[in-house]
């Protein structure tokens, strides 16, 4: 596997991991609870499924998988969006605001994959 492949395998663990770590910091009410529950599966689906793309059986599964990484990277960046707005200076804002921008570099990495693949 090549190095920056493992890198890339690295940090989509690494978010998922610390996107639970923030949600767990979070308050448990009823408007919380649908960002952390979509946050939550969003954000380490990221990881299982560049993990999966790994062991693509074709150029063309390996595109499909990586799209499905591509949609959970857009979504998980929405999600943290929304969290940004509704409490942007809150006790978490230095750590969340290091997420949103790791969300929004991983959208990118994904996107550009995903065209390279489908080529």
């Amino acid at each position: 596997m090549n190095p920056k492949t493992e890198e890339l395998l690295k940090r989509t663990f690494d978010f998922g991991v610390n996107t639970l770590r923030l949600l767990q910091k979070l308050p448990k009410d009823k408007i919380y609870s649908v960002l952390i529950y979509q946050l939550a599966k969003a954000s380490t689906s990221i990881g299982a499924n560049y993990e999966e793309a790994q062991a693509a059986e074709s150029k063309n599964d390996f595109s499909h998988k990586i799209g499905i990484v591509l949609k959970e990277s857009r979504e998980s960046n929405y999600w943290y969006r929304v969290l940004k707005a509704l409490d942007p200076s809150g006790a978490n804002a230095n750590e969340l605001n290091k997420l949103v921008e790791e969300s929004q570099e991983l959208k990118l990495i994904f996107s550009s994959i995903k065209i390279s693949s489908s080529k």
